[in-house]
């Protein structure tokens, strides 16, 4: 399927508009850089959102229950292997990291399990009571990660090796933030691959046009849509683990404070659209760190008006679904 290029002209018109507005080439390059690697781990975030909503029509206002799970189920696995994330080894500091995030998406894709069955299943369907009660799910959730790791900041710190920058002449990147934005890439090329060139990809989007066709035919949908929201919850803990150690803390409303930014993400993106939160998240991204540089006092309500800018101008989002 062809994509609308204008959204990604937009993308490039942003970021050659900041050139002569930062002043220098090399702090233009730092600033897109941190950019897209934000954009990025934003992305992951979101992913599973957007592939919750797009493939299932579930508003999932808890989504961020996920996220804290992810964050802080890195806190405990790191803390355990610190002789690991304390090495000055590359490779035992990227096994630590791999372990924290397997962890953090497992026990994020467990309670997924248990989220959908318990509230999401009643309420298929009902936009208005899904986000009632989702809502409701992400409170209580909350509260039992206070009871769980206490209601006090946690510090995530990076594994020894991932510290520091990158120097390349004057430009300046940080080395968590590369792996980050690697993750993203793996992550955007899974979801299309498994979406549009697969039978599971293939039997869900059927399942989305003709429930009752593909189940004559013998196939689970039920199964197929829980195993969706199974994955975004995953997501959301991969997510959860990149956005606590870019803070390098984590607080039981890390979650919370992020869902905000994920829902300006889905609507900018086209709700439902993997490429549009792609976009999207990126525009976040670098719009984000392009006025935090110019214009500080702006920077807490530049994504909402970015968010507006772009639904005046496309009112369905950049890439309406079906452009998944």
């Amino acid at each position: 399927m062809k994509l609308d290029p204008k959204p990604l002209a937009l993308l490039t018109a942003l970021i050659l508009l900041a050139l002569p507005l930062t002043g220098s080439p090399s702090t233009w390059l730092n600033l897109t850089l941190a950019g897209l690697a934000m954009g990025l781990i934003i992305f992951v975030i979101a992913s599973g959102l957007t592939l919750v909503f797009g493939l299932m029509d579930v508003l999932n206002f808890g989504h961020g229950v996920f996220i804290a799970l992810g964050a802080f189920m890195a806190t405990t696995v790191l803390a355990a292997l610190a002789p690991w994330a304390g090495s000055p080894d590359v490779l035992a500091n990227l096994a630590a990291l791999a372990a924290a995030c397997l962890a953090g998406m497992a026990i994020a894709a467990a309670v997924g399990l248990v989220f959908e069955r318990v509230l999401v299943r009643p309420v298929y369907g009902q936009h208005l009571k899904q986000i009632l009660i989702t809502m409701g799910g992400m409170i209580i959730g909350e509260e039992l990660i206070k009871a769980t790791w206490g209601a006090q900041l946690i510090p995530l710190p990076l594994p020894e090796a991932l510290r520091g920058i990158f120097l390349l002449g004057d430009v300046a990147v940080e080395k968590f933030r590369v792996l980050a934005m690697l993750v993203g890439v793996v992550v955007l090329a899974g979801l299309l691959l498994v979406l549009n060139r697969t039978k599971i990809g293939l039997l869900i989007r059927a399942g989305v046009q003709d429930r009752e066709m593909v189940e004559a035919l013998g196939y689970r949908v039920r199964r197929l849509f829980v195993g969706v929201f199974v994955a975004g919850s995953a997501l959301a803990g991969l997510g959860g683990v990149l956005w606590g150690l870019v803070q390098q803390g984590v607080t039981p409303q890390i979650g919370a404070q992020v869902n905000l930014l994920l829902f300006i993400v889905i609507i900018i993106g086209g709700l439902g659209s993997t490429v549009g939160c792609l976009v999207g998240a990126l525009l976040v991204g670098l719009v984000a760190n392009y006025v935090g540089f110019l214009a500080p006092k702006a920077a807490l309500f530049s994504n909402i008006g970015l968010m507006v800018a772009v639904l005046l101008w496309r009112p369905q989002g950049l890439y309406p679904v079906g452009a998944k």
